[in-house]
């Protein structure tokens, strides 16, 4: 039975896309140590309360193949009381240098410049997988049209 992890930022602290319009950006990344780990669901919102336009920010999901650097520490929070500690190392944007090999996208969605947005696997067969033992990352990375427009970002995994 796998154990269940939310990973999210604090409310008060949202991330701001790249200060270059269209340009991707880091904004959470996973990086595997032991256990397998699946990213089931991918959740962001725009955090632009006074936005009167319905552009909004994209998400590119990538896998590199090599790890990156750099980044704040997020701790995955388990679902249960008791469950052990999640082995998936979590970064949020804070200097994160990407992976150098691959980039391949592997998911993506949109979310309104102040409203929600998000992606959930279909099944488990859907969920993104990030493999044990490997040298894999997988970065959530935002892009907008806009300069630096206020959003947050959570996952939920399986270990």
């Amino acid at each position: 039975m796998p154990f269940y992890y939310n990973v999210e930022q604090a409310p008060a602290t949202p991330y701001a896309s790249h200060a270059t319009p269209n340009t991707e950006d880091p904004t959470l990344v996973l990086r595997q140590t032991t256990r397998n780990c699946d990213i089931l669901a991918i959740s962001a919102g725009g955090r632009a309360a006074a936005g009167t336009t319905i552009s909004g920010i994209g998400y590119k999901v990538r896998r590199w193949t090599t790890v990156g650097t750099g980044g704040t520490t997020v701790t995955p929070a388990p679902s249960r009381i008791g469950t052990t500690a999640a082995t998936v190392c979590v970064d949020k944007a804070s200097a994160i240098t990407a992976g150098t090999v691959s980039g391949a996208i592997v998911g993506g969605f949109v979310c309104g410049k102040a409203g929600p947005g998000g992606w959930v696997a279909r099944d488990a067969d859907d969920a993104i997988l990030l493999e044990a033992g490997s040298a894999d990352e997988i970065d959530i990375n935002s892009v907008a049209g806009e300069a630096s427009l206020l959003h947050t970002v959570g996952c939920r995994i399986a270990e």
